[in-house]
């Protein structure tokens, strides 16, 4: 086996040993989810606090979908590990409700930054006896879309103005 053949099998057997802590996750940048929804998180403060916009492809009304704040925080990971965040999303100007998320980074041998979450819902109901139905449970996945160079999810969103009003 020839010296450049020893050196690649090397590097390759190393890269395999890489800990988690040198496959760091960062949260800042733009996320796609399984449904299509885009979540774009602004630069993660020293304290681990972002903020961020979150735009779903899913609504509860079935109508267009606005760009919604979103605010959160990150536990810093522990030795070995990746770290843990939550965020909530207030549905700005469509809907009625709030959801709130919970989940991990992960990032793969390959360099795959992965998000999982899990989320609950809560639409505003009438009454109290309307109170059963008020809260959804759901998971998503989220994949690194690009890198936050620079603030682009308002341009991915749609127009709701484009729609046509209802006749009256």
């Amino acid at each position: 086996m020839g010296s450049g053949a020893f050196a690649l099998l090397l590097a390759l057997a190393l890269a395999g040993c890489v800990t988690p802590a040198e496959r760091k996750c960062q949260l800042d940048g733009l996320w796609r989810n399984e449904q299509d929804s885009l979540m774009e998180i602004s630069v993660v403060r020293d304290n681990g606090d972002f903020q961020g916009k979150y735009l779903t492809r899913v609504t509860l009304a079935g109508g267009c979908a606005r760009v919604s704040p979103l605010k959160g925080a990150q536990q810093q990971p522990g030795e070995g590990g990746w770290p843990t965040f939550a965020f909530t999303v207030r549905w700005d100007k469509f809907s009625n409700a709030t959801t709130a998320f919970a989940g991990q980074c992960f990032v793969d041998t390959g360099g795959k930054e992965t998000l999982t979450t899990m989320w609950l819902l809560r639409e505003a109901v009438g009454s109290l006896e309307e109170d059963w139905k008020a809260t959804r449970v759901g998971r998503n996945v989220f994949t690194r879309k690009r890198t936050n160079k620079e603030n682009i999810l308002l341009s991915l969103s749609p127009s709701c103005e484009d729609e046509a009003s209802p006749a009256p």
